[in-house]
């Protein structure tokens, strides 16, 4: 099931997405929130008639960095022994059409397509065999790093951390299986990354028992599980889109801060 989060009036719900072909799309508002057991209203909108929002509002990110080999080596690292986590603030989350704002103390902006995880349900020290009962399903995301400021202040809270670094969307897919879907990225219609899930160095499995052995994870918590390589500069005007197998495309337009 796609789950999305939309406004409309003024209102903002949760609703199940229908249809396939892309224009005919409409949503069946949800009943209560969609970590618990909902029911379905029966009250259909038009996706075109929504904005969309980001598809969860997120406690915390939890972001993993070089999971996957080709990508460490194109940005001269080698692959970590441990998992490399760090936090994008809540503050960085937009939804699908929302614009990335270009920051100010950057030269340098980079796109970085992940397979975002949406988490269920509270945890903690998750064990392998359970860790697919925590996990609520699967969105599109998008890292986007000031490379510059990364590389200059060695630690990368305002790197990843800025205003609307951290679009995800369009929708969460409850029903995927991650070990082998393709991710693509394109800037402006053309190919910049394109890889497959099943390169990461670490799986999913092992990124939430590693993340869940520190803190606790809430509903609506996201995890991002790293990026292939061809990973490449974004520039004001720039429409830069991130596309997951099986579950959609999420779509954002660089703009100049106003």
């Amino acid at each position: 099931m796609r789950i999305a989060r939309f406004s409309i009036d003024g209102n903002v719900a949760f609703g199940a997405v229908e249809g396939e072909d892309p224009e005919g799309l409409v949503l069946d508002i949800i009943k209560g929130i969609p970590y618990a057991d909902f029911e379905l209203s029966g009250t259909k909108v038009p996706l075109s008639k929504v904005r969309l929002l980001p598809p969860v509002l997120p406690n915390k990110v939890v972001a993993i960095g070089r999971n996957y080999a080709e990508h460490a080596a194109e940005l001269g690292n080698e692959v970590p022994d441990v998992p490399v986590a760090f936090f994008k603030p809540t503050t960085s989350v937009i939804g699908s059409g929302d614009a990335i704002v270009y920051p100010s103390f950057s030269n340098e902006l980079h796109h970085e397509a992940e397979l975002a995880v949406v988490i269920g349900r509270m945890c903690r020290e998750v064990p392998r065999e359970r860790v697919k009962d925590v996990i609520f399903g699967y969105t599109c995301a998008n890292d986007v790093t000031a490379r510059d400021a990364q590389q200059r202040e060695k630690q990368w809270a305002r790197a990843k951390g800025f205003d609307t670094s951290c679009p995800l969307g369009p929708w969460v897919e409850t029903d995927l299986d991650p070990a082998d879907v393709t991710i693509q990225c394109t800037v402006n219609g053309e190919q910049r990354q394109l890889g497959r899930t099943s390169d990461m160095i670490r799986s999913i499995e092992d990124l939430v028992v590693h993340i869940t052995e520190a803190m606790t994870l809430l509903p609506g918590d996201v995890i991002l599980t790293g990026t292939p390589a061809g990973v490449g500069p974004l520039n004001v005007g720039d429409e830069v889109a991130v596309t997951i197998e099986g579950i959609g495309t999420l779509t954002n337009k660089v703009i100049k801060r106003g």
